[in-house]
């Protein structure tokens, strides 16, 4: 029995001598960086900042999956030509499509966050909530929306986007 408990006293000895940033970090401080993170990230979308954008993920190739309500759906299938064409449930894309569809539209287009809720251990988190995705005035979409995030050694990056959306059934003004 005396072996397990020097193991494991060395062990604790061990872990204590690690550097302060090898350990997970205090999980308040871990908030208060994810929320650094969603601010750069509505701000990145309102400056057109490509660069500014793409560091905030942890590789450019991570889930990012859109799910349409049914309502959307339908919506969608009755705007076309040929109603019996299949509408896609979901749509993927990846972080730069999204930020070079943003730079290349005329208009602004920004999002809200509203109910944000962060769990987090310090080393990795999920980030919940409300979101309103706006092209200049309009309310083109919102719904729910997930973050999973990592804490690298350059920061927390952003592993992996998912939503739903819910379509605005009124056309946008001038078009």
């Amino acid at each position: 029995m005396k072996p397990m408990f020097a193991s494991a006293a060395l062990t604790l000895a061990l872990f204590a001598a690690l550097p302060q940033q090898a350990r997970a970090e205090d999980p308040i401080e871990s908030r208060k960086q994810i929320e650094a993170i969603i601010k750069a990230f509505g701000k990145a979308m309102a400056d057109k900042d490509r660069d500014g954008f793409l560091r905030l993920f942890l590789r450019e190739d991570i889930t990012w999956v859109g799910a349409y309500t049914d309502g959307s759906v339908a919506r969608y299938r009755a705007s076309l030509k040929d109603p019996k064409e299949p509408s896609p449930k979901t749509s993927s894309s990846t972080p730069r499509k999204f930020i070079d569809r943003i730079i290349s539209a005329p208009e602004a287009r920004t999002e809200t966050f509203e109910n944000v809720r962060i769990d987090t251990d310090g080393d990795m988190a999920q980030v919940l909530f409300d979101y309103s995705f706006m092209v200049g005035d309009y309310r083109n979409n919102w719904g729910k929306e997930s973050w999973q995030l990592v804490r690298t050694e350059h920061g927390w990056k952003i592993a992996a986007v998912v939503w739903s959306a819910e379509e605005n059934p009124a056309p946008r003004p001038g078009i």
